[in-house]
């Protein structure tokens, strides 16, 4: 049997400085590529650290916005480096990976063999050219009792409304690691439909579906300097909400009643492109429509997180989905939020958990919040409080194990909340079962106030919420033994360059307390 040779290198380099996009047999190109720009221009990335390693991620693209990114389609040799030092004279880890084009030659590399608890530094080098560098931090070991952890929440970034100056500050606080709750991007809008006035910037092309179209909706989002400089800063433990693949969607359904079959052809795409560039495990790796995302991790003895996926295993909104209402299909005795297995997962976690805190990282709020003017009740029917009876399960899990210190940390509503979360809110009985932070949007409502008409009406009408601010920015915690201390952040504006940061309000919960209080 007869074989085509392979390219000859002369050909290899001239189609890799061209960009090519013609066909060539995929190979192991041997020889350093020679790109046609500088390859490292998506950044890179760290994710899920364990004790003894985490995930480095990076993607070549030359031309980011082109389709392939600049690439030809071939596989390139990509060197990674870890190191114990920022100016990497200590290596202790290095090796050698294959960016492939059927992932957009995006790579992702499990480091493992590290020290626990301590900072890293890494980077890639492809073709003379070097990555700039991140830093990551293991985790400590899971029988240690650490005295502190200091880690941000983020999330809901819509590159048209805002800058993301919030990344740019989050990426100078030093944290451990970071939350992402998800909204990642945004799947709408750009040529098709021009941004609000005041936006500062507009999608290129308008609402995506191919994989082409999330590839470069990706690439341009990544390839803002303050969003590189927020994954460099930290490992990013990420989850996903709806706007990866599109608005409100849940299980085999969107917003726009397509036909399930198409549907899932789209979210096949979308779950392949947030793999594609996501600092995650391969045991993420997309199949079909099916992806692990709810997964768990640890920070010692100290914290317990429950990383939860609160779209893809969930039925359809009730009431349709209307806001502010409520109907019968509220008490659905047949509704999920997480699914069977995902909800028997995390009930067994909370159960043998022997951490000072249970975290439940999510994006919806479990707080049912009432959200309607006047004497006749209604909610937010794509958070928890559409689904009273696996949100009434869940919390009676808490009640009758007597699970303390749960900790629910939330995204989705582009404003920040701090509340304690009770079974029945309007009558409610004892202590709270959970306390609940929501941070606020990185970008997504543009500048925002500092406080909405609702939110006033949202305080007035529900005693269990402490809270409320709806402007831009991130939340820190800063976890002890003793306390957990929630800082809120915000900025002055994010329209424009150059916004102020302030911390706008702290709240603490003390071990075994179970209120919040201002600190």
């Amino acid at each position: 049997m007869s074989h085509a040779p392979p390219p000859s290198r002369r050909g290899l380099l001239l189609s890799l400085a061209a960009g090519a996009t013609s066909l060539v047999p995929t190979w192991r190109a041997r020889a350093n590529p020679v790109f046609a720009d500088f390859p490292f221009q998506l950044g890179v990335a760290a994710g899920d650290p364990v004790e003894d390693g985490f995930v480095i991620w990076t993607r070549l693209a030359p031309k980011p916005l082109e389709p392939g990114g600049g690439m030809p389609p071939v596989a390139a040799p990509v060197t990674w480096e870890v190191a114990a030092d920022p100016g990497f004279t200590q290596v202790v880890r290095r090796g050698e990976a294959l960016a492939r084009p059927e992932l957009g030659h995006s790579v992702h590399v499990e480091v493992a063999g590290l020290e626990p608890d301590r900072d890293y530094a890494y980077r890639f080098l492809a073709g003379g050219e070097a990555s700039p560098p991140g830093r990551a931090r293991t985790t400590p070991t899971r029988s240690a009792q650490p005295r502190r952890a200091r880690f941000g929440v983020v999330g809901c970034q819509s590159y048209e409304q805002g800058l993301y100056t919030a990344h740019r500050r989050i990426a100078e606080e030093g944290l451990d690691f970071i939350y992402c709750y998800g909204d990642y991007i945004y799947e709408g809008r750009g040529a098709a439909a021009p941004p609000r006035p005041g936006s500062p910037r507009a999608h290129l092309g308008g609402e995506i579906y191919s994989l082409d179209d999330y590839r470069r909706r990706y690439a341009q989002y990544k390839m803002d300097p303050d969003l590189q400089a927020s994954h460099a800063s930290a490992a990013w433990f990420c989850t996903w909400d709806d706007h990866e693949i599109d608005n409100n969607w849940v299980g085999e359904k969107d917003q726009d009643g397509t036909p399930p079959e198409v549907f899932n052809l789209r979210r096949q795409i979308a779950l392949q492109a947030y793999y594609e560039h996501m600092p995650l495990r391969a045991s993420s790796f997309p199949r079909g429509v099916r992806m692990q995302v709810y997964r768990s991790a640890a920070w010692g003895r100290l914290l317990d997180l429950n990383l939860l996926d609160t779209r893809s295993h969930r039925t359809d909104q009730p009431c349709g989905d209307k806001w502010a209402t409520t109907c019968d299909a509220v008490r659905d005795p047949a509704a999920q939020v997480l699914g069977q297995a995902q909800e028997a997962w995390l009930f067994r976690n909370l159960a043998r958990s022997q951490a000072r805190w249970k975290v439940l990282a999510q994006q919806v709020m479990v707080m049912d919040l009432e959200r309607r003017e006047g004497p006749e009740p209604g909610y937010n029917l794509d958070t928890w409080a559409g689904y009273a009876v696996p949100r009434t399960r869940l919390l009676a899990h808490l009640r009758d194990r007597r699970i303390g210190n749960t900790v629910i940390l939330t995204g989705d509503e582009h404003q920040h909340y701090a509340g304690e979360v009770f079974r029945d809110s309007r009558n409610p009985a004892g202590a709270p079962l959970a306390v609940e932070f929501v941070a606020t949007s990185i970008s997504s409502g543009g500048d925002g106030v500092d406080q909405r008409a609702d939110g006033r009406r949202y305080l007035a009408d529900n005693p269990f919420l402490k809270f409320n601010n709806a402007q831009r920015g991130y939340v820190v915690c800063d976890v002890s033994p003793a306390v957990w201390r929630t800082e809120f952040k915000v900025l002055d504006q994010v329209t424009r360059p150059g916004g102020a940061l302030s911390t706008r309000a702290a709240f603490a919960v003390e071990n075994g307390a179970g209120r919040l209080v201002p600190a």
